[in-house]
């Protein structure tokens, strides 16, 4: 089995790297390209993978669409040579559109609802398109839902372990209070137009009263606010996550990963109320609070502060949402089995596979050759 995997963003390094060991161990073949954006090469190297930088994000009006179009003719001339029977990747046009164009099968993953642009050059090409079962869109046939979110690929226990020396490494103790912030560029293209954290200087000023504050961000950062910076490394993120008190920011991946470690998560972004994934852990599990008003997310994040006990609860919680939920590389490693060989494309729709061990209760295989 030969299969080629494109990275477009920092998270999708952590969804895809164990995907990758697993095809790897099991003797296929797999190339992996990337878009150098942020810290995404870095990722790559920290995790052994080897891969092909295909573009550089741009910069000014319509950077986007002429990086997709120039990654479009070069995955297409990286493919012909390697010769996938699989393209895979996140909501990602070049794969489904290389794919399309070549014959080959494609598995795009999404879970973003409000990516219009993206969804709109993206899903009518694809073969199959994976969604957590909370994603609040109906794709059609090609949609295949799993009981999961993408962050479960990483953190599902047995992925990730937390290091034993991160704590000293930064000079902390077990008993210290870590509090995150995140702010992200709201430069892609489905951020066009929304916003997240407005008062940053009061968050800290605020905050740092109840332990120590820390920031990762994609922004510049000014008012003195710079020496908050972490320095740690990109790999490291998911260790910092895990120790928090608390994690604060507009960045959207980073509010599931505080709370799938057991981090009581506050998010502010003007897309509350448009994301699946969110509602869900919001409503049922209420592991991550959503606020498109960053005074009220401040008030919310001191409340959980301010309660001794917080962490604790948000580890029961943790508990609970894993016991409900699949591991998701072992879902999709089910499906990338099916195809054998050479794989030959046979339209969109493709056989259903025997889910019933992954304990998904609601999944719903939009297919007439699915249903028996």
């Amino acid at each position: 089995m030969r299969v080629l995997i494109d990275i477009g963003h920092p998270a999708h390094v952590h969804f895809f790297k164990n995907m990758v060991l697993e095809l790897e161990r099991n003797g296929h073949q797999v190339l992996v390209t990337a878009r150098e954006k942020d810290v995404t090469v870095n990722l790559l190297e920290s995790c052994g993978i080897k891969y092909e930088v295909l573009s550089k994000i741009g910069s000014g009006k319509g950077s986007l669409i002429r990086e997709w179009v120039s990654r479009d003719l070069k995955l297409l001339k990286v493919a012909k040579k390697f010769d996938p029977d699989i393209l895979m990747g996140v909501l990602n046009p070049c794969v489904a559109h290389v794919a399309w164009l070549t014959g080959k099968a494609s598995f795009i993953f999404t879970d973003t609802e409000h990516a219009k642009l993206a969804n709109y050059v993206t899903l009518p090409f694809a073969d199959r398109v994976f969604t957590p079962s909370s994603y609040a869109r109906d794709l059609g046939s090609k949609q295949i839902r799993y009981n999961g979110f993408h962050e479960l690929a990483y953190l599902y226990p047995g992925y990730f372990e937390p290091d034993p020396d991160f704590l000293s490494d930064l000079d902390l103790k077990e008993d210290d209070r870590i509090i995150v912030l995140r702010f992200v560029s709201w430069g892609a293209s489905h951020d066009i137009g929304q916003h997240g954290i407005t008062n940053k200087l009061e968050l800290v000023q605020k905050l740092e009263k109840y332990g120590k504050v820390f920031i990762t961000s994609e922004q510049e950062l000014n008012g003195g606010l710079e020496k908050y910076r972490i320095s740690v490394s990109p790999e490291k993120l998911h260790d910092l996550l895990y120790h928090a008190s608390l994690y604060l920011g507009d960045g959207g991946t980073t509010a599931v990963e505080s709370a799938i470690l057991g981090t009581p998560a506050v998010y502010v972004s003007s897309l509350v109320g448009t994301m699946g994934n969110f509602t869900e852990l919001e409503t049922k599990y209420e592991m991550i609070h959503c606020f498109n008003n960053s005074e009220e997310a401040l008030r919310k994040a001191i409340g959980i502060l301010s309660d001794p006990e917080s962490k604790k609860q948000w580890a029961i919680k943790k508990d609970k949402l894993i016991r409900d939920k699949i591991d998701v590389n072992e879902f999709i490693m089910g499906h990338i089995n099916q195809i054998s060989g050479r794989a030959k494309k046979e339209g969109p729709i493709l056989d259903k596979i025997d889910v019933s061990k992954f304990g998904i209760k609601h999944i719903d295989l939009i297919s007439d050759k699915a249903k028996k």
